[in-house]
């Protein structure tokens, strides 16, 4: 399998496309004022303690205080706390936590009061967004999730990855860690670190610890609510996660952005540095490589997939649903229950990618079509568990129920990804009249002599649809010909197949768009 990352940066956000075998199957936007980001590490102050619930309402700076239950408190809390008391008073000295006497754990039946006081400081990890009324979740157990290792303040505990199988490669993992890990200092370790070297796991724990040497630092001066240290950004994280040997390309379309991948690539595995390339074309980077297609394709209620068959996706405040439909797929030899197999394989896989690309979190019910045989609904579930093999958010699957439905449950970190593919005509401005299409090139040049004339514009850029392109451009007497003429100066055409028939935007010589 080939990966891909197409990146498209603009001033206001940054486009991240995963794609698998040229297929859509992650898309993330991350703001350029992005207030929240999931592993982002703050200084919060104790608002209120709520008994009933077990939790905390914690002032992180946001217009929704975050949530802390007592179970994201950690059991090693009272450690952290007392790390905090120490760390502010002013006689820190060289605080380390390899020289840290450790608190006892706290009960996991305990509660919340005492563990907690109002109007105390404590320092909290956000471990899930804000999503619609609810402030972030956050945590107090803090992480720090490298390429190979996740670092664990207070804690004294090595875990290996499930997905690590050999017996030998795990008890050599866990030799290696014991060899070179901080007291005081927990340790994950995660699959891609199978198979390598003790230099590499070494440089990913230093790299780590002095991220927890950088909190040290700021928590002396640091006053509530104010953001200790930041997660790495959405792409990085992404790289970080994800990069491994089916990755042959990243493409950005951004000089620095470039610059900034090419680097952290060549510091976590140099020998993919290469695969960083510049998109230079003047075609838009998500056009060139069909991306604006299937996101245009792959969202909405209604989801077609090539055969025919066609998923139709709903949301309610509790769950998603998922109804599976046959469309006009019907093959004649084949008896009700195979044709309604192979339609459920097919839109497993489908449905799988959708939970990715959309990014849907908590329940999700999936009504598949009837299947009577009990093999038949055991390779149906066997096939949606493969293809959500490759989902890195936590979920789980039941099997089919007696009526037909799959329940998923899938981790929610993070609002859904929605993306609004019906859009308001910008011809009609959703009136449903358009002005007379024969008028509009006097629309465009009445622009064009506004602008040059007026505005004293130049090295103006005419962006169009290709119909319409073809029009202004083909012919010896064309429009290139008539404006030079007319105006002095020439205007570059170019088309664009997003935009609709009578769309058109005009672009300075910084590339700047002109709003007319």
């Amino acid at each position: 399998m080939n990966k891909e990352l197409i990146i498209n940066s603009t001033s206001t956000e940054v486009e991240i496309a995963l794609l698998e075998d040229k297929l859509l199957v992650e898309l993330n936007k991350e703001k350029s004022n992005n207030e929240y980001s999931v592993g982002d590490i703050y200084l919060g102050k104790i608002k209120k303690i709520m008994p009933g619930l077990n939790a905390a309402f914690v002032d992180v700076g946001y217009e929704k205080d975050a949530f802390l239950h007592y179970l994201d408190l950690g059991p090693q809390v009272q450690s952290l706390l007392k790390y905090m008391k120490v760390s502010q008073s002013g006689n820190s000295g060289n605080l380390s936590i390899s020289d840290f006497q450790l608190e006892e754990d706290i009960q996991k039946t305990g509660k919340i009061s005492q563990a907690l006081k109002p109007n105390s400081n404590i320092l909290v990890q956000i471990a899930k967004e804000p999503i619609s009324t609810k402030g972030p979740r956050v945590t107090s157990e803090i992480a720090f999730a490298g390429r190979y290792l996740v670092l664990i303040p207070f804690s004294d505990k090595i875990s290996v990855s499930q997905k690590i199988k050999s017996a030998e490669e795990r008890n050599r993992l866990k030799r290696l860690i014991t060899s070179i890990k901080p007291k005081n200092c927990g340790i994950i370790i995660r699959t891609v670190a199978e198979n390598k070297l003790v230099a590499d796991l070494d440089a990913d724990l230093r790299s780590l610890y002095k991220r927890w040497e950088t909190i040290t630092l700021k928590l002396a001066n640091a006053k509530p609510p104010q953001k200790i240290i930041g997660e790495i950004d959405r792409t990085s994280a992404i790289l970080r996660d994800a990069l491994n040997e089916t990755f042959h390309s990243v493409v950005v379309n951004d000089p620095v952005l470039y610059e900034e991948i090419r680097a952290y690539i060549q510091k976590i595995v140099p020998e993919k540095v290469n695969i960083v390339k510049l998109h230079t074309s003047k075609v838009p980077i998500f056009e060139q490589y069909g991306v604006d297609k299937q996101i245009k394709n792959s969202f909405g209620k209604i989801v077609t997939i090539k055969s025919g068959t066609y998923l139709v996706i709903e949301h309610t405040e509790a769950l998603h649903v998922i109804d599976i439909n046959s469309g006009h797929r019907v093959n004649q030899d084949q008896n009700q229950e195979t044709n309604a197999l192979e339609v459920n394989l097919e839109a497993a896989s489908e449905v799988a990618r959708q939970l990715r690309l959309r990014d849907m979190g908590g329940i999700i019910v999936i009504d598949f079509i009837d299947l009577t045989q009990g093999l038949n609904r055991r390779k149906l579930f066997e096939k949606l568990r493969d293809e959500m093999k490759r989902d890195r958010a936590k979920h789980a699957i039941l099997p089919p129920s007696k009526f037909g439905l799959v329940q998923i449950t899938r981790q929610r970190v993070r609002p859904e990804m929605n993306v609004q593919i019906l859009e308001k005509c910008p011809s009609c401005s959703g009136t449903g009249e358009i002005r007379p299409t024969v008028l509009l090139t006097d629309d465009i040049e009445n622009n064009l002599g506004y602008l040059i004339r007026e505005q004293n514009e130049k090295n103006l850029t005419l962006i169009v649809h290709p119909f319409v392109y073809a029009y202004l451009t083909e012919g010896c007497f064309n429009y290139r010909w008539k404006w030079w003429r007319k105006f002095g100066q020439r205007i570059k055409i170019q088309k664009q197949t997003s935009s609709h028939f009578l769309e058109y935007h005009f672009f300075n010589g910084n590339g700047d768009e002109i709003k007319m």
